[in-house]
């Protein structure tokens, strides 16, 4: 029987104490263990970005994380964007400005949009652009994508000053 590591997590707020095999990567903890599968498993090389979460704030690739060397981490997964069953305003503007379609690489592409705008709340096109490029799509050519980057940072803007920016 394999050795088994305890590590505690706090995934979207809620903390967790879990015993993994050293040898198991933190996406798989997080789909197989915890049942969250947004969180995608492309290429497993770190390439394409659909494992993308946020880790202690930061974007991190899942599928090339040991699960034992993030022991006592923040993790923020897709389904951290929802709250109490209402889409986040990100994911309402990808909705709406078709910044998806097949959406297998939509997890990746929030959790990159969701950094960039906590970072920059007033991207430029090719800030968002830069942004994104860190997660392969192989269906809308990025400019629906985009779109809605701008969209929920104009949203924000608005929301935040009671008008248009």
């Amino acid at each position: 029987m394999p050795r088994t590591v305890t590590i505690g997590l706090n995934v979207n707020g809620i903390r967790h104490e879990l015993n993994v095999e050293p040898r198991w990567l933190l996406v798989d903890v997080i789909r197989e263990v915890l049942g969250l599968t947004g969180t995608h498993i492309g290429c497993e090389h770190g390439v394409c970005g659909t494992c993308t979460v946020l880790l202690n704030g930061e974007t991190a690739r899942s599928c090339l994380t040991l699960a034992v060397s993030v022991d006592g981490a923040e993790i923020f997964t897709v389904e951290g964007l929802n709250r109490g069953g209402e889409l986040h305003p990100l994911q309402e503007a990808f909705r709406e400005a078709q910044g998806l379609q097949c959406g297998f690489c939509t997890p990746g592409m929030l959790m990159l949009a969701h950094e960039l705008l906590r970072e920059n709340p007033k991207p430029s096109e090719q800030e968002i652009r830069e942004s994104i490029a860190a997660n392969l799509c192989r269906c809308t050519g990025y400019q629906g994508i985009v779109e809605a980057v701008s969209l929920a940072a104009e949203r924000a803007a608005t929301a935040t000053t009671g008008t248009r920016s």
